[in-house]
């Protein structure tokens, strides 16, 4: 029988998240309060830090088994909800990553920033009327972590390297982004210094409509603008206050159009080989219109090869100055454009900080663009994501990096070997690609079998995905079908592996057929007015109150059992079968913990399972996912006997 906890939210396993979500803020910090006492007023203060639970590590190997959690601020509507959402988690799940913080451009993508201010939707009015100091949004993230600190929680930030096409990172460091002229459908120019034209024709514009806050003065020509001046002076000057939303989108759109007359635009992100080499689209749908009239064409990959994509509102950062000007789009990896580096780690860095964020989630860490694959030497500008890394580690020796990359065969999404790319970069952890295949395939079998061979022969852990936002999709459904109780299950026990999950899988409603747009958090990552994407109304939670309590029991068994063996190595007796044929696996740890895991991966058939144990030994059935054991209490399991597991089911056997 499973033991009484005293952890202070067990009470709000059983309570759907969209109820929590529901509490009055005062409930909220009043249950806060029982559960911190006087530990919980300062964390209302954005001048002070409540340390990390990871803060005391000197390196960033705790990052190697963290079970993550995704959040889209979107869905939950403000940062403050992140806090009733999080009281419905168990203490296994002990790091909280944020979905991008700042203002998103074109389509309000949270990938698509526009400049370096956190997103003003995610302020709560409820936060600042019960707490009158918490009058920004900076204040209210800052004293969101500072709780997530304090509940045992790490939080981690995204690291994107592109921004919306035309950001205000964009238009304020033209040197930074690489450069196209186009004439309708023939891109007449895509030299190095183009972006010469561009700064020229900004200083045009600040000439003529002056600066945007008044008490400003111009400076005596624009390559003192552009190159000497700091980029806060220089934002001030052509967008005004950071807190002037709509003088500065207005400046932007001004400076847009006039870039626009001349043709002139920022080169789209690509993804996959060969990444270079790009052509307008001339399909007839092959454009857009935005709200202002504008029309934008889109481009594609001259050669394409199975994963070339072009992400036509993005735009990357000019990392490497290209050989022959950038006649035939080749990159030259032995020039690297420093000022473009030193910029974007440098703003990274600075976030994190202020906010005191312990990890990064690095987006499209699967981009490596060297034909050859990962060079034998790597210098300080082989990867950007891992350039921010190494920076922020000189003042936080445990930050830690989350790799977006789904571990695709050699020269599929990168050039070269992923697993090689993340070492490289100095990954800690890797998404994986579990996520992407209903639980019990043979294919999933093989790819969670390479996926332990990896994080034993591997410097990262890749990771047991369950759910992430891209995947919470009606493209998807099939997979969450069945054996959802499974996933979590191997998530929290699989104590040296990483797991990913996303809000809403906990009470995911199963789909036979696809749901309204508003039941899928993938369609809040962005915001379109039209199409098959578009959603109409604010997020709605699954209904699934099954799964939900069928989760709550194993966060429950999660309180009993996980201090005796988080991180500790996992032991196999039977373990995951290479060819995908045998579904079944058992598992203790090296820490001789006295707890034994079995899972039938298979979610058709029944598993007839038989284990002898020493004479010494003797074993009782702790758990079922499927089934509370009759009486509540332990079964014995007798040495030798065989026993029926149903299909996606998952056992805890206790030695007594």
């Amino acid at each position: 029988m499973l033991k009484n906890t005293s952890y202070p939210f067990v009470s709000l396993f059983d309570t759907m998240p969209a109820e929590v979500l529901q509490w009055p803020l005062e409930a909220v910090v009043q249950t806060l309060e029982t559960a911190f006492g006087s530990d919980l007023y300062p964390a209302f203060d954005p001048e002070m830090r409540i340390a990390s639970p990871v803060s005391q590590n000197q390196n960033t190997q705790w990052l190697k088994s963290a079970n993550t959690v995704g959040i889209n601020v979107r869905t939950i509507r403000n940062f403050w909800n992140i806090i009733p959402y999080t009281m419905t988690l168990p203490p296994g799940q002990d790091a909280i990553h944020i979905l991008p913080l700042w203002e998103p451009g074109v389509v309000a993508s949270l990938y698509g920033p526009s400049s370096w201010n956190v997103n003003p939707e995610f302020y709560s009015a409820e936060m600042a009327a019960a707490f009158s100091h918490l009058d920004t949004v900076e204040k209210q993230l800052k004293v969101v972590i500072n709780l997530l600190h304090l509940m045992g929680k790490s939080v981690g930030m995204d690291v994107v390297p592109h921004t919306d096409r035309f950001s205000e990172m964009v238009i304020a460091n033209p040197s930074c982004f690489e450069w196209l002229q186009r004439k309708e459908y023939q891109i007449l120019a895509h030299t190095n210094d183009l972006y010469l034209e561009v700064e020229s024709l900004i200083w045009t514009y600040l000439q003529s409509e002056g600066p945007a806050c008044p008490r400003q003065t111009l400076p005596e020509t624009y390559a003192y603008l552009f190159g000497e001046m700091t980029e806060i002076q220089r934002l001030h000057i052509l967008f005004g206050a950071p807190t002037d939303y709509a003088g500065r989108l207005y400046r932007r759109k001004q400076m847009v159009q006039l870039l626009y007359d001349a043709g002139l635009e920022t080169v789209p992100a690509t993804m996959g080989p060969p990444y270079r080499g790009l052509e307008v689209d001339p399909s007839p749908d092959a454009k857009v219109t935005d709200e202002d009239g504008l029309v934008w064409l889109d481009y594609r990959i001259t050669q394409p090869e199975s994963f070339s994509r072009v992400f036509g509102p993005l735009t990357r950062y000019k990392l490497y100055e290209s050989k022959n000007d950038n006649a035939d789009w080749e990159l030259d990896f032995d020039r690297p454009n420093e000022i473009a580096w030193a910029y974007a780690s440098s703003h990274y860095d600075a976030f994190q900080a202020e906010f005191d964020f312990d990890f990064m989630r690095g987006d499209m860490s699967h981009v490596q663009m060297r034909p050859g694959g990962v060079p034998a030497v790597r210098d300080a500008y082989y990867d950007l994501l891992g350039a921010v890394k190494q920076r922020v580690l000189k003042s936080k020796p445990y930050f830690g990096y989350f790799a977006e990359s789904f571990l695709a065969p050699p020269n599929v999404m990168a050039y070269g070997d992923e697993c090689d790319h993340l070492e490289a970069s100095f990954a800690d952890s890797t998404l994986g690609d579990l996520q992407s295949e209903p639980l019990g395939t043979e294919h999933f079998v093989q790819q969670f079998a390479q996926y332990r061979n990896w994080l034993e022969s591997r410097q990262f852990s890749p990771c047991f995905t369950i759910l992430t936002a891209d995947k919470d999709d009606p493209r998807f459904d099939e997979f969450y079908l069945k054996g959802n109780e499974l996933r979590y299950f191997m998530a929290l026990f699989l104590t040296d592996m990483p797991s990913y999950m996303a809000l809403g899988f906990e009470c995911r409603d199963v789909h036979y057929a696809p749901a309204m747009n508003e039941r899928y958090t993938k369609l809040y990552v962005f915001q379109v007015e039209s199409g098959p994407k578009m959603t109409r109304g604010p997020y709605q939670w699954g209904q699934n109150s099954s799964l939900y309590h069928n989760l709550a029991r194993i966060k429950r068994l999660s309180l009993e059992i996980l201090p005796a063996i988080a991180h500790a190595r996992t032991k196999w007796i039977i373990s995951p079968d290479s060819s995908g044929k045998e579904k079944q696996i058992i598992w203790t740890q090296d820490n001789d913990s006295g707890y034994m895991f079995i899972a039938n991966m298979d979610l058709d058939t029944p598993a007839n399972l038989s284990l002898v144990f020493p004479d010494n030994e003797s074993w009782v059935q702790h758990f079922s996912t499927h089934r509370v054991l009759p009486g509540g209490v332990d079964w014995p399991f007798p040495s030798g006997a065989i026993l029926p597991v149903a299909p996606g089911e998952a056992w805890v056997l206790k030695r007594i």
